[in-house]
């Protein structure tokens, strides 16, 4: 059985979503972020990211990560594309042209969007969105976030998918970098393509469930 090691409140939504888009049975180890912990080496803490057993699992201490039979892997994008190889299904490449297109948005994501994307996170849980060095911050992440969604939108005004004329692994992966700005309503309406395309993929039942767990869970 796969084993997703990770809160559904951290990059391994990714992984959840993914498991559940193509039905596999899984088994969650709720790791937390240690940086979310007081002293996260208590004796009583919760497994965290800093938790000696969860180090064993693995050294870089961050989450997510699996276990699949006895494959061990972290990287939540490089996850899903290795379950989108493995158990197959439209979400993964038909051919290898299709397998490289997948690659590409998703390293794209990865180089592109995320690192602006998650700016914008780090800036709203510090309660920093009304400060002047948050307000600037936030102008920053959304102009350098402004060529990649023009590029995205103009692929997305030809395609209602990025790869193959279907929901992918592609989709699903740069939809989950892409939540993370969509505090910025603005940079959404700019892009009605993109906006619409992302309100599809977040639509579909494996993401309201995989977003249904996540609201359970402690902020």
């Amino acid at each position: 059985m796969l084993t997703i090691y990770g809160v559904y409140r951290s990059r391994a939504a990714r992984n959840y979503w993914m498991a559940r888009e193509i039905g596999i049975e899984f088994k969650s180890v709720p790791v937390i972020q240690g940086s979310r912990l007081a002293n996260p080496l208590a004796a009583d803490a919760p497994i965290n990211t800093l938790s000696p057993e969860f180090l064993a699992v693995n050294p870089m201490g961050m989450i997510p990560c699996i276990k699949d039979g006895d494959l061990m892997m972290h990287e939540s994008l490089a996850i899903n594309l290795y379950l989108a190889r493995k158990y197959g299904g439209p979400l993964a490449g038909k051919t290898v042209e299709e397998e490289g297109l997948m690659s590409m948005w998703t390293m794209w994501a990865a180089t592109e969007v995320e690192p602006y994307s998650v700016a914008l996170v780090r800036i709203y849980d510090n309660a920093q969105e009304n400060s002047e060095p948050g307000k600037a911050g936030i102008a920053v992440a959304c102009r350098s976030l402004k060529r990649p969604l023009d590029v995205l939108e103009k692929h997305l005004q030809n395609h209602e998918h990025l790869v193959g004329g279907r929901f992918t692994v592609a989709d699903l992966n740069l939809a989950e970098v892409l939540r993370y700005a969509q505090t910025e309503q603005e940079l959404f309406d700019a892009h009605p393509a993109v906006k619409t395309w992302i309100e599809r993929c977040q639509s579909r039942d494996a993401y309201r469930a995989m977003q249904a767990t996540r609201g359970k869970e402690p902020v």
